[in-house]
């Protein structure tokens, strides 16, 4: 973390970005920056080490040219979001824990949204299916009940069921939810009928799910199976999950950001992204918080880079949201 102190009391405003990456399978040179056609490659390139050179650049040129006016503007760098997000924990119980700091007033996570304000994104929840079964030998049918064909029945629900959700409406921003198997596993050995199967799923969220309807939705599923074959087992487990986030259009920090980025030269009209991010948990955490960062391609894939105009822009445009805001 790093402040830059105003010369009187005011409002603060939270850049914040994560410095971890995803993983580095499939890339020849992925640490090994290589600047082509204005783009620079490299992972973390768009994902999100771009976003942090605009918050570094952005504050380096406010204190280069005489400050803030008044309030903070605080340089987050977070660990973790690429799992579970304890570094955006840790920031805002610092801030919640010390009573001397009042809360941010607002915040900007610089992920990439192609300079355009992000003000919804989805959630998710990641959820284990078991179902049992009863292990025998394979030639002895009467004896065994097969866990895999049991699951097999759930993911033909499942499948039906997410087609049925990908038809309605959703979230004007963000459209439907979703849901995907991720992993499966089970059965011991070719003549023996296996006696458990275990299916991981994510589900992602949009603004306004109920936080139990993932499990809630399972559990359905799972009751009416058991209603067609009382001899039916298996059970539902939430593992991890993180709220979706949304913030009115209407919100000062979206106004006083969507006017910064255009004067910049960026789009910056409000959009939604389909992925998660930090945000969600400033927002839970009672601060404002948007999304806008430099765009560029490859996340999570083999070849990333993030457009370097791209960044030169984003730092433009919240130095400007730093003026307007720190009066």
């Amino acid at each position: 973390m790093g402040i830059l102190e105003g010369r009187r009391p005011g409002p603060a405003l939270v850049l914040c970005g994560h410095l971890d990456t995803v993983g580095v399978a499939g890339m020849t040179a992925p640490f090994d920056p290589v600047v082509r056609d204005n783009r620079l490659y490299g992972r973390g390139a768009q994902d999100m080490k771009g976003g942090l050179a605009a918050i570094v650049g952005a504050v380096r040129r406010l204190a280069d040219t005489g400050g803030i006016e008044a309030g903070r503007v605080i340089v987050a760098g977070v660990a973790d979001e690429e799992d579970a997000s304890r570094g955006a924990e840790a920031l805002v119980a610092r801030w919640r824990a010390d009573t001397a700091r009042r809360m941010p007033d607002a915040a900007v996570v610089t992920e990439p949204t192609d300079l355009r304000v992000g003000v919804a994104h989805k959630g998710f929840a990641w959820l284990r299916v078991t179902t049992t079964g009863v292990a025998a030998h394979g030639s002895r049918p009467a004896e065994g009940e097969d866990a895999i064909l049991r699951m097999g029945r759930l993911l033909v629900h499942l499948d039906a069921y997410d087609r049925a959700r990908q038809r309605q409406p959703g979230h004007p921003l963000l459209g439907p939810a979703s849901l995907h198997a991720s992993f499966i596993e089970g059965g011991r050995e070719w003549s023996t009928y296996p006696d458990r199967c275990d299916l991981r799923l994510e589900r992602r969220t949009i603004p306004g799910e109920p936080p139990d309807e993932p499990v809630m939705e399972i559990s359905r599923l799972l009751e009416m199976l058991v209603e067609e074959d009382e001899d039916f087992a298996a059970a539902v487990e939430l593992v991890f999950a993180r709220r979706a986030h949304e913030i009115s259009e209407d919100h000062e920090l979206v106004r006083r950001l969507c006017a910064a980025a255009v004067a910049a030269g960026a789009p910056g009209d409000p959009c939604g992204v389909s992925f998660w991010a930090d945000s969600a948990v400033l927002g839970e955490a009672g601060i404002p918080a948007v999304l806008f960062g430099p765009g560029g391609a490859g996340l999570h894939g083999t070849e990333e880079y993030v457009r370097i105009d791209d960044v030169l822009v984003c730092e433009d445009a919240l130095a400007k949201l730093a003026r307007s805001l720190c009066v």
